[in-house]
């Protein structure tokens, strides 16, 4: 009887996924647009009135985009004004897309990830459809100065981007 033998498991090859780094908050967005006047400019005491009158709870625990879906001009104390309401009730908030804030933080955690384990290995970074180049380009740049090879696509069949 002939010994069957795994040659994806043979081959050392070490997989990194970028799906592992998803930030988990919930993610929504905070249009300033609909506190504009007319759509068009902010009216201090108007303003301040709305955001009293605001239930920041509903940011609890979550991610918040702050964004103007209307080209105006929104002045600096404006956003002050909502970061002081969303300190300490979001997880985390910045000016921004949903979309782009979301990536925001994927970038964060892959920066602050330790890849030692990954050094001298053979490594190939997961092709996945949701991920977007940024990242790939990210762990590229964190991955290459380490690695014995990089790699894209799956362990059974790389793509290799670099080797040393």
């Amino acid at each position: 009887m002939e010994k069957f033998i795994n040659k994806v498991e043979a081959s050392g090859i070490i997989a990194f996924d970028l799906f592992d780094f998803r930030p988990t908050e919930e993610f929504v967005g905070l249009d300033i647009k609909d506190m504009l006047y007319m759509e068009m400019i902010i009216k201090e005491k108007e303003f301040k009135a709305m955001v009293k009158e605001m239930d920041f709870t509903v940011f609890t625990g979550k991610a918040v985009a702050i964004y103007c879906s209307v080209d105006t001009v929104i002045p600096s104390w404006v956003y002050m004004v909502l970061a002081d309401k969303l300190c300490g009730v979001a997880a985390y908030f910045n000016f921004n897309t949903v979309r782009s804030l979301e990536l925001e933080m994927w970038y964060a955690n892959v920066l602050k990830t330790d890849l030692s384990p990954y050094k001298d290995q053979k490594v190939v970074v997961r092709a996945r459809p949701e991920i977007l180049p940024a990242l790939y380009m990210l762990a590229t740049d964190r991955l290459r100065p380490i690695v014995k090879a990089l790699m894209y696509g799956e362990i059974g069949m790389p793509k290799v981007i670099y080797k040393r």
